[in-house]
């Protein structure tokens, strides 16, 4: 082993060819090629086998990546490939839209010693993308039949990773979701550049293959009740995001131009996807030929402004109120869009849409800089007196985050219990609700957050709910 691994001092770190800026900005391709097998062995080779493995406890499904890694190397494919799906629904999926800056590479011991991360992210896509095409990706087979049903409700990354447990310990699964296809986010969240759709798709069809019944553009408390689907399923849980567009506090804000991020990325995946979408063909969600300003900093803003550079707008401007190093997007991706054309104006904010006739034309800003530490501890971003300016705008952009939709009164379940933020409340150690046999997981419980913390929950709440189902006293009721 000692001879394949630790050649992080010989060989340099490289990630999988990158398409060119000029080339990738005209469609919605994917940007990175994948490694070829000997790349990829070389780059896992770099690794160098710590004994406190800093990049497995700092990946939220605490995949056992050192071992991998060692395997990958050794040409132990199929192997390193059992070893990281055992721990991870979609590795594919994290390791093309993990920000792995953020998490395993930005502990990598290699990275703290100034020799370059391991290439995590691209070693993890490699592999599943190789087990897809050598036919090593099983068919999910469900476990001994447990005469009990579980109703999911959300078909993104959280409830679609419960899904799979629960099918795989021998549960009835039916997922519900207010869509025509799942995948959540995934689907029409995230761009085609980060993530191609046929990756999310052929895991919905294993699921859906395995046994999982999805009941597609089926609305809670529309097409059913919460209560009408417990009568329906032994245990329900509630997987639907955080979809509630933050607002755009100044003067003009509604304003025709002005739009939700969500909104605007769901039409251009529809179009990617071969909708007929009104919105993107009348001009209201396409930023083709138009002046693009995005407000917000985190990833679905960077989302934003790289969309918008694909569908040929004429300026794409980025405004973040504080600076750079403060951005909560990943690093990565504030690169890409840089290389991409996109114009950043950090520690700048909104003051007000300008136009005519209640149709945006512009944003005058003004410049901040950073005062004294927030309640969060960060420094809070203050106005520069005088230091207005303006931006040409005909599409301005909120991307400001999200906030959970009023589920209670969506679901017509007045007693389901939610914190002041208006998450679902849910008993930590068995992630149940207030209601019983009701459990909550993802974003609807944590609040806006990653992919794979998605992934983590829904796997934990599949836990919880079979260990619900296996109580003596519920199977004593019957």
């Amino acid at each position: 082993m000692a001879e394949r691994m630790l050649k992080f001092t010989t060989v340099d770190r490289v990630t999988p060819p990158k398409r060119g800026a000029t080339a990738r900005a005209g469609d919605f391709h994917e940007i990175y090629a994948d490694f070829i097998d000997a790349k990829a062995a070389e780059q896992a080779s770099r690794c160098s086998q710590c004994g406190i493995p800093f990049c497995q406890t700092h990946c939220p499904l605490h995949n056992n990546i050192p071992d991998w890694l060692r395997m990958t190397a050794e040409g132990r494919l199929r192997e390193a490939y059992d070893l990281s799906q055992a721990t991870s629904s979609m590795p594919e999926i994290c390791g093309r839209i993990c920000p792995q800056d953020r998490l395993c590479e930005g502990s990598c011991t290699i990275e703290q010693s100034g020799h370059g991360t391991v290439t995590i992210g691209a070693v993890e896509r490699y592999l599943t993308d190789k087990a897809w095409e050598e036919g090593w990706v099983a068919p999910l087979v469900a476990g001994p039949d447990q005469g009990r049903s579980v109703g999911i409700i959300g078909a993104g990354p959280a409830g679609l990773s419960a899904a799979e447990r629960l099918r795989e310990m021998g549960y009835a699964v039916t997922v519900y979701d207010r869509h025509d296809r799942a995948g959540g986010l995934l689907i029409y969240g995230i761009p085609g550049f980060k993530l191609e759709k046929d990756v999310v798709a052929r895991r919905t069809k294993r699921l859906a293959d395995g046994g999982v019944e999805f009941r597609l553009g089926f609305e809670v408390g529309r097409d059913a009740s919460l209560d009408e689907l417990r009568a329906r399923h032994d245990a329900i849980l509630v997987a639907t995001g955080v979809y509630a567009a933050r607002e755009l506090q100044v003067p003009g804000a509604g304003s025709a131009g002005v739009t939700p991020a969500l909104d605007y990325l769901i039409a251009s995946n529809r179009v990617g996807l071969g909708d007929d979408v009104p919105t993107y063909a009348s001009g209201q969600l396409n930023a083709q030929g138009k002046h693009v300003v995005v407000v917000g900093g985190g990833d679905t803003a960077m989302d934003c402004v790289r969309t918008a550079m694909r569908q040929g707008a004429a300026s794409v401007t980025c405004l973040y109120r504080r600076d750079r190093a403060n951005m909560p997007g990943s690093a990565r991706e504030v690169g890409h869009a840089e290389e991409e054309g996109v114009t950043f104006e950090w520690l700048a904010a909104p003051r007000a849409v300008t136009g005519e006739a209640g149709k945006a034309k512009g944003v005058r800003a003004i410049r901040m800089r950073l005062g004294a530490p927030d309640a969060s501890g960060r420094q809070a971003p203050e106005e520069i007196e005088g230091g207005d300016f303006d931006l040409k705008a005909d599409l301005v952009i909120k991307a400001l985050g999200f906030d959970p939709e009023d589920l209670p009164a969506a679901f017509g379940a007045p007693d389901l219990a939610v914190s002041r933020w208006g998450t679902l409340k849910a008993d930590f150690r068995t992630q149940m609700t207030s209601i019983p046999g009701v459990f909550a997981a993802g974003d609807i419980v944590r609040g806006a957050s990653l992919v794979v913390w998605a992934i983590r929950d829904g796997r934990d709440a599949a836990d919880a709910i079979c260990a619900y189902l296996s109580q003596p006293a519920l199977a004593a009721a019957e």
